[in-house]
């Protein structure tokens, strides 16, 4: 037992020594890359219009973060966490401009033809003007392929002034992110092929994401923090409706 326990304190120590002389050498070439990463985030956090909670959250898992070794398996897991927290636009927000008369001419511009399309998209911007919040049906956009679907969300964004964000559903595999600002104009593309290309039910999350009444307070797993989802303009484009699930249409 004494040997055994010599032998794993004699091993503690020269991993110890390795990792120390290590961290000197690194200093020695400029610098631990490990601690400036950290460092950088830190600042970073300073310009977040963050909530209490959201700061607090993340001065915990950063405490965190530096306590472990940067070789271990666990940092990066802690260090995407922590990425992500920051590279979220926390109350970040682009000035709609609900001019409809633009909207019709960046509409006519970008799209021949497609009248009644384009009405639609007018009138539910009309509506969303009147009303002052996006609690309103989603448009969904559907046809072959090649219309100009995912086109009318880019339209739209530049009409209102906003970011644009598109994410295929169709090769997804389970992670999305949101960039630029909270409130863009965010296409969901090929929202039919949910069901096929995914494990477990996708359709239920995107229930919760698109749902006005719970989104303001979307509660993400990964960070496990509530993330308000109102102010994005969802429009969701699809080539067949029968395959989307039915409380999702």
């Amino acid at each position: 037992i004494q040997n055994k326990a010599r032998l794993d304190i004699d091993q503690q120590q020269r991993e110890y020594y390795l990792q120390q002389q290590m961290k000197t050498i690194q200093e020695e070439l400029g610098g631990d890359t490990a601690s400036q990463d950290v460092q950088a985030l830190k600042e970073k956090a300073k310009t977040k219009k963050w909530s209490d909670k959201v700061r607090e959250t993340f001065e915990r898992e950063v405490r965190k973060l530096e306590r472990m070794h940067p070789n271990s398996p666990d940092f990066s897991v802690q260090l995407t966490y922590v990425e992500t927290i920051v590279n979220l636009p926390w109350n970040e927000f682009t000035k709609d401009n609900f001019d409809l008369k633009k909207a019709q001419k960046v509409l006519d511009r970008d799209h021949f033809g497609m009248e009644k399309v384009k009405d639609r998209i007018i009138e539910h911007l009309a509506v969303l003007k009147l009303k002052g919040d996006l609690k309103s049906p989603i448009i969904c956009l559907y046809g072959p392929p090649g219309v100009g679907k995912t086109s009318l969300g880019k339209s739209i964004a530049e009409t209102l002034g906003r970011k644009y964000v598109r994410v295929s559903l169709g090769g997804l595999h389970d992670e999305a992110e949101i960039r630029g600002s909270s409130n863009p104009v965010f296409v969901l593309d090929e929202i039919d092929k949910v069901n096929s290309d995914f494990k477990g039910d996708p359709a239920s999350a995107l229930l919760e994401v698109l749902d006005p009444e719970q989104n303001n307070a979307f509660h993400d797993n990964f960070l496990d923090i509530d993330y308000d989802l109102s102010n994005v303009l969802f429009i969701a484009t699809a080539y067949d409706l029968k395959s989307i699930s039915k409380p999702l249409l």
